[in-house]
């Protein structure tokens, strides 16, 4: 599982960093993105949905969210 390290970084990047990462996946493979920006985690939620994927939000910490995206196809 690729992890990325989004802490402290705003709008759009963690998104921008998740498709690319995304883009390299095969199926069945997962990455996982660490944010502390809420906008960063509704943004990634919001667009993964539309894909053919499998996502998981979980709030480890106050304010910090590990999202894991599973592609499916």
């Amino acid at each position: 599982m690729v992890v990325l390290d989004c802490l402290g970084l705003i709008c759009p990047v963690p998104l921008i960093k998740a498709k690319i990462e995304y883009n390299k996946l095969k199926r069945g493979e997962s990455i996982m993105v660490i944010t502390d920006h809420s906008c960063s985690s509704q943004n990634i939620k919001e667009y993964f949905e539309k894909l053919k994927c499998s996502i998981k939000i979980e709030e480890v910490l106050n304010g910090v969210w590990e999202i894991t995206i599973t592609k499916i196809d």
